[in-house]
């Protein structure tokens, strides 16, 4: 039985944590093309953060929000699409939490197009740090890098969720991984990969033998990623961590060395047969992956603070 109301939390201005909380709201309609999903529980993003800090004063954001851009949970009402009622599911992306409501709620209505039917053997909690994470990670790491087992990664800004997954998935793989950090404290995290590098912002030069490199600090330290791969090598630019989100004055002729190739990973265009790839892969190496800290949805104030302030390493997840 579906309630007619629900808690959630609804931004309508820029929030800072301590200032966030659960309101009463109606469960939105079931409309055709979209579904109803019952969320169990969902992942924090720092894309959410941007959002809720500043990005919400956008004309292109929907006032008032539901945030959140993934969630795992069951259909509670499948509409018109091929789902069926109580199915597993997972969402992401697509306008998730800016364009319509997102996860942070006791039920999403979602479009069927960005809805994904899961089998695995994790938990709930488990499952719930896989969609965006893993989807980004998965897309840099095959569709961008190409990657396979005889290569050498450099994974840049590793103690993030995304680093570690995407060092949990090589080293899965078979890869060699070298993973860097800018904090001293926290080499001590990198206890997948077979090297863990202060970054001190210059390592061009540092190495020999990296055919693909993943940079999630961004554009602050792409430049010099470029240097750090061999001839033939692939970089690929998936985060902003350094807080820098152009190249200005970037000049690609005489910055890219001769014979390396830079893409970039966007995460906004998930499909079935990628998601079941990565639930199957993740089942099939034995993968758990890294939750930092787990918040009941009553404690999503908490949850947010403690993910502005860093003091989470590993995926927050929150749960119903």
């Amino acid at each position: 039985m579906i309630p007619k109301t629900m808690k959630a939390v609804v931004l309508s201005r820029p929030t800072q944590a301590e200032n966030v909380c659960l309101s009463e709201v109606p469960v939105p309609q079931v409309r055709p093309g979209w579904v109803l999903v019952k969320v169990k529980a969902f992942g924090l993003n720092h894309s959410e953060q941007i959002l809720r800090l500043n990005e919400i004063q956008a004309d292109y954001i929907s006032k008032p929000i539901i945030p959140g851009i993934e969630c795992v949970g069951e259909i509670a009402d499948p509409s018109d699409s091929l789902f069926s009622l109580g199915q597993k599911v997972a969402a992401l992306m697509g306008g998730m939490g800016r364009s319509f409501g997102g996860s942070y709620a006791q039920y999403a209505l979602l479009p069927a197009s960005h809805v994904f039917s899961v089998r695995t053997q994790l938990s709930w909690t488990e499952m719930a740090a896989v969609p965006e994470t893993y989807f980004t990670a998965w897309g840099s790491l095959f569709e961008c890098l190409k990657l396979c087992k005889e290569d050498t990664l450099l994974v840049r800004g590793g103690t993030c969720a995304l680093g570690y997954a995407a060092i949990r998935l090589a080293k899965a793989l078979g890869c060699r991984v070298i993973a860097t950090t800018h904090r001293q404290q926290k080499l001590g995290l990198l206890i997948w990969a077979d090297q863990a590098v202060l970054d001190t912002g210059t390592l061009a030069g540092s190495f020999s033998g990296i055919t693909k490199a993943l940079d999630l600090v961004g554009p602050k330290t792409l430049r010099d990623t470029l240097g750090c791969v061999e001839k033939g090598g692939i970089v690929c630019n998936t985060g902003i961590l350094g807080g820098v989100y152009t190249l200005n004055g970037f000049d690609p002729i005489k910055e890219i060395p001769n014979g390396v190739y830079l893409t970039g990973f966007f995460s906004n265009y998930p499909d079935q047969q990628t998601i079941t790839n990565i639930f199957s892969f993740i089942d099939s190496h034995r993968i758990k992956p890294d939750i930092g800290a787990i918040y009941s949805f009553g404690k999503i104030s908490a949850a947010l603070s403690d993910m502005d302030h860093h003091k989470v390493d590993g995926k927050i997840i929150v749960t119903m």
